[in-house]
């Protein structure tokens, strides 16, 4: 009781009864019943499973592999687990490792091996390169003696379908030019006025008859119109122009004689104007009409003006657009975009009126104090501007630097020295005024540049070169030890990329020593043991194609002290 019933037990059979099984109560076919279930009917033959277990392994010779043996797998038959799932896991995750540890050697092998292969079989763009180089010697004679290349084909090839083309006679040809035209003779049986007679249609203007010959006549009615080819397409772009001299005079000039219209910005937006404007005309009014509601909804919002602006100067109303960013500075007199977009859109007489109103509401916007200075055009006039802007913004980097580019070698110190002291954060004006002192001067800079901004390693690469190039090669290396162990106290990483940049400038500045030493000291920062001569190799491979030959022979020495036993 409570125990499962054993195996072809059927209850009741031992009393005499008549048992019976249903497919429920076997459930799906089994191993053990396959034998009499998929037999034949005849009891001939055993079932198809059980031939395909009894069949022998296939052992040809293109169903064997050499690392996997003959197809088929030893461990297909059985159940697979977690177990096999893992151990399927780790034996992938060790693959993968073994395939990074050899990427860097099999990429290296496969370089040498297209290299090689170049070598051996070049392209046909390189095995012709000295031949191309001597075309730069040939002659305009030699050119000119080269054949023509004919056409090499047989007749039946030339023309397949066997097409004959005939030239069109020339008859025909200028009969054909005469048709349509239109031409103008002057008819000197009138002297002037407008005659139109009635059975016809004639007509007389001026002494000028017209005429066309259409090549058609009409009976029942005569035209009148009498024939005349003559058609000068070059008088027609006279007149045209002289059209063009009459409306422009017309502008330009009013009856009082005063002028109406400034010819410099008029040309001026005629060249800005876009003629070919792909847009509808109905997404522009739609447009304009969201852009007004926009407005009308906020007028204290500057993107609205100026997307409205942009949108009239876009379909050609420059006058619309300047009216337009115009009233949004009204509005919004503090917006430093709306000022801006205002003196783009005005010509330079009026954008200065423009950009001297924009410096009163905002005396602090550099952008601003910036543009004003650009749109003087003498260097005299550009200075004021500046140091005007410098007395409401001293600590601008900007002003600064535009200042000083436009003064002396004199003039540009006593500002720079102002101006670190305005700014004693930027390095560029620290580096700038050191360039410009003496070498005892220099050294001052340098050092309180350090003081104000001890996280920035320019400043110490700049006092190594100097070091250099004034006869003080030993004291480079104490410089760039100090400067390593300075900034890592500051907590400053040592980015290893940036530091080998600085040593390519330093060696095109001509400070080679100041390169070498800092590629001896910044080299093994961040490198694996492992990774070392790859990591390496291709650095010198980089100062190679950067051409800096000093820094690689660096990194060459630096590898034989490391590898002395390396091939």
């Amino acid at each position: 009781m409570g125990m499962p019933a054993p195996a072809g037990y059927v209850a009741g059979l031992g009393r005499g009864a008549t048992g019976f099984t249903t497919r429920s109560d076997i459930g799906p076919a089994k191993d053990a019943g396959e034998g009499l279930i998929g037999a034949d009917a005849d009891g001939s033959g055993p079932s198809k499973r059980a031939k395909e277990e009894d069949d022998p392994e296939d052992l040809n010779e293109a169903n064997y592999d050499e690392f996997e043996g003959y197809g088929g797998s030893l461990f297909s038959k059985g159940p697979y687990d977690k177990e096999d799932e893992e151990a399927d896991e780790i034996y992938n995750a060790v693959d993968m490792r073994m395939d990074e540890k050899r990427r860097a050697h099999r990429e290296k092998k496969y370089k040498e091996a297209v290299e090689l292969l170049r070598k051996e079989k070049p392209k046909i763009q390189q095995q012709f390169v000295d031949l191309k180089r001597q075309l730069a010697t040939v002659t305009e004679d030699e050119w000119a003696a080269i054949p023509e290349v004919g056409d090499a084909r047989n007749k039946a090839k030339r023309n397949p379908r066997g097409d004959k083309y005939t030239p069109v006679p020339d008859s025909v040809i200028a009969s054909a030019m005469g048709y349509g035209q239109m031409g103008t003779v002057l008819d000197s049986s009138v002297q002037s006025g407008l005659t139109t007679p009635y059975g016809g249609f004639q007509s007389t203007v001026g002494g000028l008859h017209t005429s066309l010959n259409t090549g058609l006549l009409t009976p029942g009615w005569k035209t009148g119109i009498q024939t005349s080819t003559d058609l000068d397409l070059r008088k027609v772009g006279q007149a045209r122009n002289r059209i063009m001299d009459i409306r422009l005079n017309q502008l330009s000039d009013s009856v009082t004689g005063q002028t109406v219209i400034e010819p410099k910005s008029y040309l001026t937006d005629l060249q800005s104007m876009n003629p070919h404007h792909t847009g509808d005309i109905s997404d522009i009014k739609r447009a304009r009409q969201l852009y007004k509601s926009v407005r009308e909804t906020n007028p204290h919002h500057p993107p609205a003006w100026i997307a409205s602006a942009n949108l009239e100067a876009a379909a050609g109303k420059f006058q619309a657009a300047r009216n337009l960013i115009m009233e949004g500075c009204e509005k919004n007199k503090k917006s430093e975009d709306l000022w801006l977009q205002a003196v783009r859109l005005h010509p330079p007489d009026v954008a200065k009126r423009i950009v001297a109103t924009a410096v009163q509401h905002l005396p602090q916007s550099v952008r601003i104090w910036t543009t004003a200075a650009e749109l003087e055009t003498e260097i005299k006039n550009k200075r004021k501007v500046l140091h005007k802007a410098l007395t409401n913004v001293p600590r601008s980097v900007r002003l600064w630097k535009e200042a000083v580019n436009l003064e002396e070698p004199e003039e540009a110190k006593k500002l720079l020295t102002r101006a670190v002291e305005c700014c004693s954060t930027s390095t560029e004006l620290w580096l700038a005024l050191a360039k410009l002192e003496t070498y005892e001067k220099a050294r001052i800079v340098l050092n309180k540049a350090r003081e104000n901004i001890p996280t920035d390693r320019q400043i110490w690469i700049s006092a190594a070169r100097l070091e250099e190039t004034r006869g003080q090669p030993d004291r480079v290396d104490t410089i760039i030890t100090r400067a390593l162990d300075s900034l890592r106290a500051h907590q400053v990483e040592i980015n290893r990329k940036q530091w080998l940049e600085d040593a390519i400038d330093a060696e095109k500045a001509g400070c080679n020593k100041t390169a070498k030493t800092i590629i001896q000291k910044v080299l093994a920062i961040g490198v694996e043991e492992e990774d070392r001569k790859s990591t390496w190799l291709e650095d010198a491979d980089w100062f190679k194609k950067e051409e800096a030959f000093e820094c690689a022979r660096s990194i060459y020495g630096f590898m034989l002290n490391e590898f002395p036993e390396k091939k």
